[in-house]
């Protein structure tokens, strides 16, 4: 008896668990593009082209190979608008009981499919390093869970830049090498882009009608949308950028929203690329000596690590996780974030990238974005919704511990030991965003100060009773302590006023 093979738009991989699974010789492939994935949060227009263009491409890949594939277009008149619709539909049309589909990264989808009328063997999406299984018992009886100790697990699990059961170089960890601020590079190649081709052009018309209000530009786009393309942008990072990733990864430079990262998160995410062929390129070009490395123990770290590590969190939190609020901050999302005219140079200069591009490096995102609401108190339901909604690689599993933990410490410390905050001094050391600021960076108190300085210490001041004792926070009360007291009012005072004209 058939039975429907679901295959969403971020499953974009010819052995994912459902296919493997199934028979097709008998069973049918389901995807569709509908209005209830397109906007459950507002998304940029060039993720969803980028989602519906690959999507399409895949089912004709699939097609190809010999599978029969019930393809629903965003504008099908029949289209019921939601996956579990069109699942029904289709197995009304089939004749079909029982669906096979790969784990969603959504909880959201999971409790969707969950509630079928229909059977559902939902196996799990093995495309990652490691298994939930493996993270839940590395997780049990741990106090902390935190991402180096379980990034050397996976370093010893796969061999990566391992000599025997050391670390190559001798160290684990050669964060302290990559923090160098970055100057304009005029030999540096620009990004891998493609010309839109007949089906990507076709979706951005369909994207340009559909979603006219969204935030960001639809075009140019220069996306991706293949297995082959993706494997091009990771070729052009490695040949010409990957040398430079480790010393400059934490840089943020006007006029450069790139710099030399990777920009494949995008295809990670949705199945074009796999993690570990990635990390294994890497490994390769570091052993022949074209790059260092830190260069190459940074990046493998973020994906072996860091992506790993947040994909466990958000299973094992629960499907309560994006609710989390443990510093109770209720403030609504700033108009800046939606490109409102703000004096702050470096918020402008992220927003407008993120417009452009759908696209902001970790820092800009951690540092300047995410440091801001934090400090001013934003809603993480809210800050968790734009980052969904504004970056082509925002999936959820991987977008809310990013946000909801290490950006807004609103699960209270599950993803890190303490909040993400700090003056602009940070961003002055690591930017050139300051020097074209009405603010001023070096100033502390007063109307020209930097709204970093004195939001720093308002935070630190609001949240005294819970971050006192915590040993990496604990010398800045001391700090803070030791000022004179006029010069403590004044700073308060500064901040109450740019929250109330924020407000």
């Amino acid at each position: 008896m058939v039975k429907l093979v679901l295959v969403l738009g971020d499953q974009l991989t010819p052995s994912v668990a459902a296919l493997r699974a199934a028979d097709k010789t008998t069973d049918l492939v389901v995807m569709a593009e509908v209005m209830g994935e397109a906007s459950y949060v507002r998304h940029h227009p060039k993720k969803i082209a980028l989602f519906l263009s690959a999507m399409r491409k895949f089912a004709s890949a699939l097609r190809a190979e010999g599978w029969r594939v019930a393809y629903t277009d965003l504008d099908d008149p029949d289209n019921t608008g939601s996956i579990s619709g069109e699942l029904i539909r289709r197995a009304d049309e089939a004749g079909a009981h029982e669906v096979l589909t790969t784990r969603p990264g959504e909880w959201r989808l999971v409790e969707a499919l969950q509630n079928l009328p229909l059977d559902v063997t939902m196996l799990e999406d093995d495309r990652f390093i490691a298994r939930q299984s493996e993270f839940e018992e590395w997780a049990k009886g741990r106090k902390q869970l935190r991402m180096e100790y379980f990034y050397r697990e996976m370093r010893r699990k796969t061999g990566l830049l391992m000599d025997g059961d050391a670390p190559a170089g001798g160290k684990w960890n050669y964060d302290h090498d990559n923090r160098k601020p970055a100057s304009e590079d005029l030999f540096k190649p620009p990004a891998l882009q493609f010309d839109p081709d007949e089906t990507v052009s076709n979706v951005l018309d369909l994207v340009e009608a559909k979603f006219p209000e969204h935030f960001g530009m639809l075009r140019p786009f220069g996306f991706a949308t293949d297995r082959e393309q993706a494997k091009a942008v990771l070729t052009h990072f490695i040949e010409h950028y990957l040398p430079n990733f480790g010393d400059f990864q934490d840089a943020m430079l006007s006029g450069d929203p790139f710099l030399y990262h990777a920009l494949i998160s995008p295809y990670l995410n949705i199945g074009l690329l796999d993690p570990l062929e990635v990390c294994q390129r890497v490994e390769a070009a570091w052993a022949a000596g074209d790059v260092p490395l830190n260069a190459a123990e940074g990046f493998i770290r973020q994906i072996i690590g860091w992506r790993e590590f947040v994909r466990g969190i958000y299973f094992h939190a629960g499907p309560d996780y994006t609710s989390r609020n443990a510093l109770g901050h209720t403030r609504a999302l700033p108009a800046m974030f939606w490109g409102a005219d703000t004096k702050m140079a470096c918020i402008s200069r992220v927003i407008e990238e993120t417009r452009a591009h759908a696209y902001a490096h970790h820092i800009q995102r951690l540092m300047v974005t995410g440091n801001f609401a934090l400090l001013v108190g934003v809603n993480p339901a809210e800050v968790h919704d734009w980052y969904l909604s504004v970056y082509a690689d925002a999936v959820e599993w991987v977008e809310a511990p990013n946000t909801i933990g290490m950006s807004q410490f609103a699960d209270g410390g599950l993803v890190g030991s303490k909040p993400y905050v700090s003056s602009g001094n940070y961003i002055s050391k690591m930017s050139d965003y300051c020097g074209s600021c009405a603010y001023s960076v070096k100033a502390k108190t007063g109307e020209t100060a930097c709204p970093f300085n004195v939001l720093y210490w308002h935070f630190l001041v609001r949240h005294r009773d819970r971050f006192k004792t915590n040993p990496r926070m604990s010398p800045m009360y001391r700090t803070w302590d030791r000022m004179y007291e006029d010069r403590r009012e004044q700073v308060l005072a500064d901040a109450d006023r740019f929250l109330a004209e924020l407000s």
